[in-house]
């Protein structure tokens, strides 16, 4: 897969999770599940962004 389509494919992703966490979070249910998936999301992405720098760099 291209990394920069990738890395858009993630940050769509991310967008997405943070308004469900909104909405969770304004209903007073738990939100530790989707803490989590952002957190994973925000470390594909530094791979990703490190990958494209590395691949840029060659």
């Amino acid at each position: 897969m291209d990394l920069e389509y990738k890395l858009r494919e993630l940050k769509h992703d991310y967008v997405r999770v943070q308004g469900d966490l909104e909405k969770v979070e304004s209903t007073g249910h738990n939100i530790d599940k989707l803490e989590s998936q952002l957190h994973a999301i925000e470390d594909e992405i530094a791979q990703v962004k490190k990958a494209i720098k590395d691949n840029k760099q060659k």
